[in-house]
């Protein structure tokens, strides 16, 4: 498991690595993928011990990642029926019901406007993305490798970005007003699912798959 940098600015903690934002909102961080001050600045301020810290996100990483097939073509499978086509599907969904929420509530401040619209952008960036590994690197991978592959991993990782602090911030921390309706609540539950996925997705090749090849 990868040790998390503790000098970084939390908000890139928060996304690095599965469990960490949730694990920071249980001792009351709730804006933690906004929050620019060094990880280890906010455990000194929760009294939170670095290796207990360390342990605790390791255990929810390791939960993570727990049903993934340990051969590497059985893992691209893996990735690409859980996350890929998930990803899909549920942008899809989510766009629609944004495009509703922002029609609907117009006229209500805290309604989040623009939402749809970073939706829209994050499918458009996701399935460039997700297209390159399907067609170039996943194939290169399954074949055992290529003398260039390291070109294509560095641009994966390079674009790798779960856009939590965007999403969170038009959701206003995943959370909806208490005058929120159905389909606002489902919003912000759909859309806080897809970044926990988003954060799993990206671990997952960065610290497992990708490594295997570099």
């Amino acid at each position: 498991m990868t040790r998390i940098n503790l000098s970084q600015p939390t908000s890139h903690c928060a996304t690095s690595q599965p469990g960490i934002a949730e694990l920071l909102r249980s001792y009351g961080i709730a804006r933690c993928f906004g929050e620019l001050r060094p990880l280890r600045d906010i455990l000194s301020e929760l009294d939170l011990d670095d290796a207990e810290f360390d342990t605790r996100s390791a255990e929810l990483a390791a939960h993570s990642c727990k049903d993934v097939p340990e051969a590497t073509s059985a893992m691209i499978d893996y990735i690409l029926r859980r996350y890929h086509q998930t990803h899909r599907g549920d942008l899809a969904e989510l766009i629609l019901l944004a495009d509703k929420v922002e029609t609907v509530h117009s006229d209500d401040l805290a309604a989040p406007k623009g939402l749809a619209a970073c939706l829209a952008e994050i499918e458009a960036e996701l399935e460039s993305h997700m297209q390159k590994e399907e067609h170039i690197l996943f194939p290169m991978m399954k074949a055992g490798g290529h003398p260039m592959i390291a070109h294509p991993i560095a641009a994966m990782m390079a674009e790798h970005d779960s856009h939590a602090a965007r999403l969170e911030a038009l959701t206003r921390n995943f959370t909806p007003p208490e005058h929120a309706c159905g389909s606002w609540r489902a919003l912000c539950h759909g859309v806080e699912a897809l970044t926990a996925d988003l954060i799993v997705h990206m671990h997952l090749e960065n610290t497992v798959l990708f490594p295997r090849f570099m």
